[in-house]
């Protein structure tokens, strides 16, 4: 196993700089880097820049994985066709740029759209449907590039469509691509599974993916999480993939409006505490599920 942090951890925009980052996981003991995509389409168009990334992150022995939510504009399973149209051609542009970066994952709720607008009609059948078709049509391309889809269980608050393991692997086995895996993350996990152990026994080896979180988003070993017995199930199931942690911990900006984080949960948070409770969750981790 891998391990691994969102750089989003640090900063209140999705966009920063990431080789800045990349530098910064290495010094803490990290194996992994995952970066935002939404970056993609503003900071970093250019395949210099994509290639420069992917440079300092094999230059300092650093792997790189890709976490996205789709805009509504971005939507797959979207009724109107127009936006089907402009979401499989943003999916059908990212995914070779993400293949120049050496980037083998990419994860999130692809299969929809996020933040979830709860004022927006919703069709789970029908929208999973026109989910499924178009993600059959997308998983060629990720299979060209071999770039595997990790299909985000996300709570009942931020999607509708995928809310629990058992969800996402009928949807996985509907799609039928090798290239189409479940993506699991403890902190929905925690809201819609009924045993999160169980669940990821399930997924068993079509779980792509893996994020870390506690309860109420923090790094991992600071809440309530069961980690014994999620890294026991881990090891059940002989995971071999990357486990990274996506703490959200202060609020304001796109990312705290986003995720809704209303209050800063490490008060007074400097980089220097975010970088000692980083590195105390990677030491945490590796202990509980290694032993």
């Amino acid at each position: 196993m891998k391990y691994g942090i969102y750089n989003a951890y640090w900063t209140r925009e999705w966009s920063s700089d990431y080789k800045y980052y990349i530098q910064k996981v290495k010094q803490l003991g990290f194996d992994i880097l995952e970066i935002s995509c939404a970056a993609l389409q503003s900071d970093y168009t250019e395949d210099k820049q994509l290639l420069e990334l992917k440079k300092c992150a094999e230059e300092n022995g650093v792997i790189l994985t890709a976490g996205y939510g789709p805009t509504k504009e971005q939507n797959i399973c979207s009724p109107d066709p127009e936006v089907v149209k402009r979401a499989m051609q943003f999916f059908t542009n990212l995914i070779p740029k993400l293949h120049l970066m050496d980037i083998k994952i990419l994860g999130g709720g692809l299969y929809s759209y996020w933040p979830l607008d709860m004022a927006l009609p919703m069709d789970k059948e029908a929208d999973t449907e026109r989910a499924i078709q178009n993600m059959r049509v997308l998983a060629k391309v990720a299979e060209e590039y071999d770039v595997t889809l990790g299909m985000e269980v996300l709570n009942r608050y931020e999607g509708y469509m995928l809310n629990t393991c058992e969800e996402a692997l009928r949807f996985v086995d509907a799609v039928g691509s090798t290239h189409v895996k479940v993506m699991l993350d403890t902190f929905h996990m925690n809201i819609e599974e009924d045993n999160m152990a169980a669940a990821i026994r399930m997924a068993g080896d079509k779980l792509g993916h893996l994020h870390l979180g506690e309860q109420n988003r923090l790094v991992p070993g600071k809440g309530t999480m069961p980690w014994a017995e999620i890294g026991q199930a881990l090891r059940d199931i002989d995971y071999q993939g990357a486990a990274v942690m996506e703490p959200f911990v202060m609020s304001g900006g796109t990312i705290g409006k986003e995720i809704k984080v209303w209050r800063d949960l490490v008060p007074d948070a400097d980089e220097e505490r975010l970088d000692r409770d980083a590195k105390g969750a990677l030491e945490f981790v590796r202990h509980v599920f290694e032993r």
